[in-house]
């Protein structure tokens, strides 16, 4: 079978204050911050990237961050949980760093024979942190955090949905995922390339209520396609399927088409190419303010409406 969906490309969600998102990201988790750009569509607001040295895909969450914006709620119809894969002897060492920040964390969960620490985010954010000896990713040395406990990109998402059975059928008959595992009420999928990175999630929760969007929320999930060719061929298949994707959109990073899943939540298909050092070298990645050629003319402007940020590990 050609692979047209190789896995988790990127994760957007929503966040009230910027630099609070730096703090945690960048200064407790040990992201690098990747790229500072805009929202397209409203260029008052920051889009942040966070990532790994290069910010590969599969490595990749950003936010825009709303000054003093509400928070959501976690529910039906929401991805709640978002999972990063850390080294398997490492889980002690992010209890500590966890507790020092003061952020509190469940005692280590078990799920499909594998242990993970679930907490959130300052805007209440579900992450979760899997450790595992599965992942080869190399992670990123930012000088604090010790190379061999750092985050090495996501490891699964969780999707919790009213009612499983269309998602399931987007997941297998058309977006090339395979059901690997399962447990009471929650299902696991796998890309065709696999391993972590490459997950998908879907809970099965019917007695929820419905999630509301506000600082905290997952925006939408993309998937990972190689080309522009292969980004045409799965819009294809999901016209086919009676979905409605979006017409190819211009992220400067990447090409993006969206298109909602049975259940409500925002998908997205991104191309590897031409990614993060189209506008900055690998060395400055994340240092400067990048805009689309089409706010160029408004720089200024949208500088000064701007809070100034401060990204460094802890």
């Amino acid at each position: 079978m050609k692979t047209l969906i190789n896995g988790l490309h990127h994760i957007t969600a929503i966040a009230s204050d910027a630099q609070r998102n730096v703090d945690f990201y960048v200064g407790v988790l040990g992201l690098r911050l990747i790229k500072k750009t805009v929202n397209f569509d409203a260029p008052d607001v920051y889009h942040l990237y966070y990532g790994d040295r290069e910010g590969t895909p599969g490595s990749v969450l950003t936010f825009f961050p709303y000054a003093g914006l509400q928070r959501g709620r976690k529910g039906g119809g929401q991805l709640t949980y978002t999972a990063f894969s850390i080294p398997k002897a490492s889980l002690a060492y992010w209890m500590d760093r966890l507790t020092s920040f003061g952020i509190p964390y469940s005692s280590p969960y078990s799920r499909f024979d594998e242990s993970y620490l679930r907490f959130e985010d300052y805007d209440g954010m579900g992450i979760e942190l899997v450790a595992n000896q599965n992942d080869l990713r190399p992670g990123w040395d930012n000088g604090k955090i010790p190379l061999d406990y750092s985050i090495r990109g996501f490891y699964t998402a969780t999707l919790n949905e009213f009612f499983i059975d269309k998602t399931i059928a987007l997941l297998t008959d058309v977006m090339q995922h395979k059901l690997i595992a399962e447990e009471t009420d929650l299902w696991r999928f796998e890309a065709l390339k696999g391993g972590p990175g490459n997950y998908v999630d879907v809970k099965k929760s019917s007695k929820d209520v419905r999630a509301l969007q506000g600082a905290g929320s997952v925006h939408h999930i993309a998937f990972s396609t190689d080309t522009d060719e292969t980004q045409l061929e799965i819009r294809e298949k999901l016209l086919t399927a009676g979905f409605h994707p979006t017409e190819v959109l211009d992220r400067n990073y990447f090409h993006s088409i969206y298109y909602r899943e049975p259940g409500g939540i925002l998908f997205e298909i991104a191309t590897n190419p031409p990614g993060f050092t189209v506008d900055e070298s690998l060395s400055e990645l994340g240092t400067g303010l990048k805009l689309p050629e089409w706010y160029e003319a408004r720089r200024s402007d949208i500088e000064a409406e701007l809070p100034s940020l401060v990204s460094e590990a802890k």
